[in-house]
């Protein structure tokens, strides 16, 4: 009973956040606009990055729903692995054509998914491992 009346202290501001930090690189991603603006930086750069990052997370949010659903661990390392894998890969060839076609607007768009993902995998290192794996 003690370490449960530990836990219920900390609960009603556990839930928003933890939703602020689950989605840290999402208001990463908001509040680089103003500075793509202010910089001068090539909107096409943000916008590029803005949509690979937003469609990775779906991905990603997609991959988390069948890893919990599903009971074989083989699986779920074939999943999450798998899927890392081809969003990175999607990130790097849709930054590689930006690149090809505008090298300013290609490196605004990688260093902005790399600060992207920067902040997504420091928060991911706060969280910790999810209750129940």
């Amino acid at each position: 009973m003690a370490s449960g009346s530990g836990a219920s202290a900390a609960e009603p501001s556990a839930p928003g956040a933890l939703r602020l930090l689950r989605n840290l690189d999402l208001v990463a991603l908001a509040l680089a606009l103003p500075i793509f603006l202010v910089a001068g930086l090539p909107l096409t750069g943000y916008a590029t990055a803005a949509a690979v990052w937003l469609v990775q997370r779906a991905i990603q949010a997609a991959i988390e729903r069948r890893v919990g659903a599903s009971p074989s661990p083989r699986a779920v390392v074939g999943m999450v692995a798998g899927g890392a894998i081809g969003r990175a890969w999607l990130a790097a060839l849709a930054v590689l054509a930006l690149g090809l076609a505008d090298e300013q607007a290609g490196l605004a768009a990688v260093l902005l998914i790399l600060a992207l993902f920067t902040v997504y995998f420091t928060a991911k290192l706060i969280q910790g491992a999810p209750a129940g794996r």
